[in-house]
């Protein structure tokens, strides 16, 4: 099977063809509708998709640029140069490469025989996945740095793992289910992206290069967690006791870290709760308030309409739960 995939993977695309005919350089309107070069996620993926995968075009040099998206290149065979801030980089088969959408990089135009396999991911695909990180590695540093992005903080990380069994099967069953779409392509890639995710915190010792987390970052983590674990209950005075901070520095490093204040991404947790119990339970609405942290129904179906646009009756009856 995985001479298969290389053997499709091998082949000319259009917009390759295209260049080898025509000497072209990268045609920019094909990523970008911006004047400066910012790779857009919506060139790749419809509005109700979190991840695509696409192979990297070969034989045209990509011009310094960033993208709205954090990307991972894997290296599926031969191998990637480029330089990332300003640090030359050559990836090589099974090695990959994380950027957040702050970090600029160009790269070198790839032989015939180079495969580079791009994963496009929204940052907020990854807001699920706090409750399953420590505040001490260096992958959840670089999803808030992600997810956060007033910071504005350029970030990637490097790893080299192509000798590590399971991050390569996850890489490779990913690439799979994009290639041979099934029912279920859709549901599996996002627990593998998941899993993968968290593989990368386990090899932590096959980082190239390593950053310490700083204080805010540390406190933005803690905080997210406390939300994701306690959001029935949840207090910003609780909050700060845990975290030997005072309620109003906490408050002023959240709001500056997120843009957003305690109680918006208290509500914003408990909303995303709510909807996902309407969807796949068949909890009366009124034990689903409860459940979620609020006794004031009126104020509740307000906030969910505000949201999603239907009342929780309207959305249950919508998803035939009612």
């Amino acid at each position: 099977m995985e001479d298969n995939i290389l053997e499709e993977l091998l082949q000319i695309t259009d917009e390759e063809q295209t260049i080898l005919e025509q000497q072209t350089k990268v045609s920019k309107e094909l990523y970008t509708s911006k004047t400066n070069f910012i790779i857009e996620s919506e060139k790749f993926l419809s509005k109700d998709k979190m991840i695509a995968v696409r192979k990297h075009t070969r034989f045209v040099d990509f011009p310094l640029h960033k993208h709205d998206y954090i990307e991972v290149n894997y290296v599926y065979n031969g191998e990637l140069q480029q330089t990332v801030g300003e640090k030359p980089i050559t990836l090589k088969k099974g090695e990959l490469l994380l950027l957040n959408q702050h970090i600029e990089h160009e790269i070198k135009a790839c032989g015939t025989n180079d495969i580079v396999i791009n994963f496009i991911i929204r940052p907020e695909f990854f807001d699920f996945i706090f409750s399953f990180l420590s505040s001490e590695n260096i992958v959840s540093d670089f999803l808030i740095n992600s997810l956060y992005n007033n910071t504005q903080n350029g970030q990637f990380l490097y790893y080299k793992v192509a000798e590590i069994a399971s991050v390569q099967d996850l890489v490779r069953k990913m690439i799979h289910e994009i290639m041979y779409p099934s029912t279920f392509s859709e549901s599996s890639i996002k627990l593998y992206m998941g899993l993968f995710m968290i593989e990368l915190i386990k090899s932590s010792d096959k980082l190239e290069i390593k950053e310490e987390a700083s204080l805010q970052h540390y406190l933005i983590v803690e905080s997210l967690k406390y939300i994701e674990e306690n959001f029935k209950d949840a207090s910003l005075y609780e909050l700060a006791e845990r975290l030997k901070q005072s309620h109003y520095g906490l408050s002023k490093t959240i709001k500056k870290a997120t843009k957003h204040t305690f109680k918006e991404l208290l509500q914003e947790r408990r909303l995303a709760k709510a909807k996902e119990l309407l969807e796949g339970t068949d909890m009366p609405i009124m034990s689903i308030v409860e459940q979620v942290g609020y006794d004031n129904i009126s104020y509740f179906y307000r906030i969910f309409k505000a949201k999603y646009e239907l009342t929780p009756k309207e959305f249950k009856k919508q998803t035939g739960r009612a």
